[in-house]
């Protein structure tokens, strides 16, 4: 009989496969672990190129993303050298986070992999009214890490992104790509007593510095990944990063159609510093002064391309005080786009209280983003704020809005029924910060005419998201949201949008 069944159901049936021999490999610790989920093992929070070495700059705070269970969105960042020891191995796929290749177990092999089966379903895309928008999503992700020793390593990550579904249109790269060399990279390390430094070249994620400006991007069914040196040296209250990145330009075929984006290179440096823990009391906080650099041949600002450089000179807090946990980014943009002078404002302050002393106990916060506007539909300086990939579903999952010409303010609550359930309600207001200036989408392309509207309210969004962690290595997320389009995007045309979603993300 002939095979009907097309490219993306036959690689859907392929990871439903797989997924089934994971899920048998880890169903005797999942049912194990089930409605819990353990604290975070202190070695695995540890970042640890090769193997375990000297205690330096705290690991969560490095640039290198939070290890939560062992688990990191970079994968790369995981420490899995306890699986050394056959005790501390659960099943069959512990077995593969160490694979001696010598003698001395110094030279090992780690593996990791991923599955995410997603469905997205969105009313009046692009906030257009018309029939609903369905996305069924796939991801699967595959990683080799090599470690000589504790001081040089390679790291290798191959993705497939799937989509498919009614009225998707022309699904972007980072949604759907046959194959993708995600991350391909070589480390040194030298560890000495006091000071760690490092060097990694090659594709890499980068997420060192506010979630709000650069983030990997988890929501897209491909990460997004750069080209190019990272740098660092680290002791115990200081640190400093350096970088110099190439964007990537996806294809949508194989491997050797995403390639190296010359047009677009992002560099500078990041500094952290350890705030002593008796400043305002009780507190682990870290302090980190960046400069960066963004270069693009073809920004479009208004009316078409042009090459921009774009400087940004900033500072970010975050930590911990006692129960309260801040997150204060304040930088300010300037340079040249198409010969005109760039000088712009991003200052985000988002905060959280836990009102008990236990980990389930609720939390009330608030966000508050300010991000300039103007300039774009004009002459003269431009002073439109630019976020280099900065994560957008924070503002809207829709992806309708992103830190351009916006000021948003949004109170919310999250609760944990039990450990491994959280809850998050939030409701967000948003405005523009120029009349002048057009309402952005995450891509940074404006909706329109919204230039012409002179409004300042541009939507509220209402949203709830869910999370059971039933094990660390399954999860499975549910989120709702509504944005009512205000008097900014209704006046040129535009409405309001719901949005659902449902997905279950397996790792190892």
């Amino acid at each position: 009989m002939a095979n009907h069944y097309s490219p993306f159901t036959r690689l859907r049936l392929l990871g439903a496969a797989t997924t089934a021999l994971c899920l048998w490999g880890g169903l005797s610790s999942a049912f194990a672990q089930q409605g819990h989920n353990p604290a975070p093992d202190p070695a695995s929070q540890t970042r640890a190129p090769a193997e375990p070495a000297v205690s330096t700059y705290p690991a969560p705070a490095a640039g290198d993303g939070l290890t939560t269970s062992g688990y990191n969105l970079s994968r790369w960042a995981e420490d899995w050298t306890k699986m050394r020891d056959a005790k501390n191995r659960r099943d069959f796929l512990d077995r593969l986070k160490f694979i001696p290749l010598n003698k001395k177990q110094n030279i090992y092999l780690t593996f990791s992999g991923e599955m995410r089966l997603r469905l997205n379903q969105t009313s009046n895309p692009n906030l257009k009214k018309g029939p609903a928008q369905r996305q069924d999503i796939m991801r699967l992700v595959g990683g080799a890490d090599l470690h000589i020793t504790r001081y040089f390593r390679a790291f290798g990550e191959l993705a497939h992104g799937g989509v498919s579904g009614p009225n998707i249109g022309v699904p972007a790269a980072s949604m759907r790509n046959k194959l993708l060399l995600q991350q391909y990279f070589a480390e040194a390390d030298a560890p000495l007593p006091d000071l760690n430094a490092g060097v990694r070249y090659g594709r890499q994620e980068f997420t060192d510095g506010a979630n709000l400006m650069t983030s990997q991007r988890d929501n897209n069914t491909l990460r997004f990944v750069l080209n190019g040196t990272r740098f660092w040296l680290r002791g115990k209250k200081l640190r400093g990063d350096f970088f110099d990145f190439h964007y990537t330009l996806l294809g949508r075929g194989g491997a050797r159609d995403d390639v190296i984006d010359r047009g677009i290179r992002f560099s500078g440096g990041t500094a952290g510093i350890v705030i002593p823990t008796s400043f305002m009391g009780k507190s682990k906080l870290f302090l980190d002064p960046f400069v960066w650099r963004l270069r693009n041949r073809r920004a479009v600002w208004g009316s078409g391309p042009a090459r921009e450089d774009r400087l940004y000179y900033g500072m970010r807090l975050w930590g911990d005080v006692d129960r309260l946990t801040v997150d204060w980014v304040a930088n300010y943009q300037g340079g040249h786009y198409d010969g005109r002078r760039i000088e712009a404002f991003q200052v985000f302050l988002a905060q959280t209280y836990r009102l008990g002393s236990s980990r389930t106990a609720p939390r009330i916060g608030l966000h508050g983003d300010y991000a300039s506007g103007g300039g774009a539909f004009g002459k003269g300086t431009l002073r439109n704020a630019l976020a280099p990939f900065g994560n957008n579903i924070y503002y809207s999952y829709q992806l309708f809005l992103t830190p351009t010409n916006l000021i948003a303010l949004a109170p919310n609550i999250t609760v944990s029924p039990i450990e491994s359930l959280r809850l998050t309600v939030e409701h967000q207001f948003a405005w523009r910060a120029s009349l002048t200036d057009a309402v952005y989408r995450a891509n940074g392309t404006a909706f329109s005419g919204t230039q012409k509207t002179h409004a300042r309210r541009v939507a509220q969004a209402t949203r709830v998201q869910g999370v059971w962690t039933w094990t660390p290595r399954l999860s499975f997320t549910g989120r709702y949201e509504h944005l009512q389009a205000g008097p900014a995007l209704t006046r040129a045309g535009y409405t309001s949008s719901d949005f659902v979603a449902g997905w279950a993300n397996y790792r190892f």
